[in-house]
């Protein structure tokens, strides 16, 4: 270390999908999903709703692919998962009125489509023991992506 730093060389540190924003990653891994193609959206995918708690469908055209790159990082920071435990993940608040309000999960097709997606591009493997985790192309490629936004907010100017 004190020798690349003698001789000018400065040393890559490692910066992975916890280094970073979270906000920020989710949009950089959205957008190369999207810009990839090879994540097919569902012809319902403009008028379903995520959860019985929600009134409307999602006001984001891109949903989808915010949703799979949401589930990328989830599967990165807590493998393996099950579409169950997503459910509670992904849930929200139901409001009822004047009743108490209670906690509702959110509907499992989307999900699972997502993640067939997520599948068939090869970043996602199911687990022998249930659930699905990241395959080493979906860790590389996340990791990839997390070292991009960190560039991207440490550009010197």
């Amino acid at each position: 270390m004190a020798q690349q730093a003698a001789s000018g060389k400065s040393a890559h540190t490692f910066v992975g999908v916890k280094s970073v924003s979270q906000q920020k990653l989710v949009r950089a891994l959205a957008a190369y999903l999207k810009k990839t193609g090879k994540l097919a959206v569902p012809e319902w995918a403009d008028v379903v709703k995520l959860s019985a708690a929600n009134e409307l469908a999602p006001a984001d055209s891109d949903w989808f692919f915010v949703r799979s790159a949401s589930l990328l990082r989830h599967l990165y920071v807590r493998a393996p998962v099950g579409v169950g435990a997503l459910t509670k993940v992904y849930g929200k608040v139901r409001r009822r009125g004047h009743q108490p309000n209670h906690s509702s999960r959110c509907y499992r097709g989307p999900l699972r489509k997502s993640l067939q997606g997520l599948e068939s591009m090869g970043l996602v493997a199911k687990d022998e023991a249930g659930g699905r985790q990241l395959t080493s192309q979906g860790r590389r490629d996340l990791d990839r992506i997390a070292y991009q936004v960190y560039a991207e907010g440490h550009k010197k100017v």
